[in-house]
């Protein structure tokens, strides 16, 4: 494996290891029982507000719980796909299915509960910046063989 595509399966590694402990910082603040003032920048910058709605759970299970094993599944993939065409498309949809839940997620926020999640938001960067990495991985490998 030549050295760029070496380098973008370690910066996926690297950004989805930011993406559990941002995913870990939220997860706390869901489950917290305290009215607390984490993230509360006033107007519509307010984490607590997205981060405990209706929205904040699948079928009971905390989106940001959803958002820490996506990530740990993307670390793990990278490194089923150095080698394996079967693993760098499992690894690019996989970056793309979290990209399309972080923007649905987005959605909501902004346009059902008008209030912005500063984690969600650097959530929905650090995934939108692995999917991108993905496809170029890919696109270089596919060329390659």
């Amino acid at each position: 494996m030549n050295s760029s595509r070496h380098w973008i399966l370690n910066a996926i590694v690297l950004l989805a290891i930011a993406g559990i402990v941002v995913s870990s910082v939220s997860l706390y603040h869901h489950y917290e029982k305290s009215a607390s003032s984490f993230c509360d920048f006033g107007g519509s910058f307010n984490c607590d507000i997205v981060n405990r709605s209706i929205y904040s759970t699948v079928f009971e299970v905390p989106v940001a719980l959803i958002g820490i094993l996506g990530y740990l599944i993307l670390a793990i993939l990278t490194r089923f796909c150095r080698k394996n065409v079967k693993g760098r498309t499992f690894l690019l949809i996989t970056a793309l299915a979290g990209l399309a839940f972080a923007l649905r997620l987005t959605y909501i926020e902004g346009f059902v509960l008008a209030a912005w999640c500063v984690l969600c938001l650097t959530s929905l960067a650090l995934i939108s910046i692995i999917t991108i990495l993905a496809a170029t991985f890919v696109l270089r490998a596919n060329r390659s063989v």
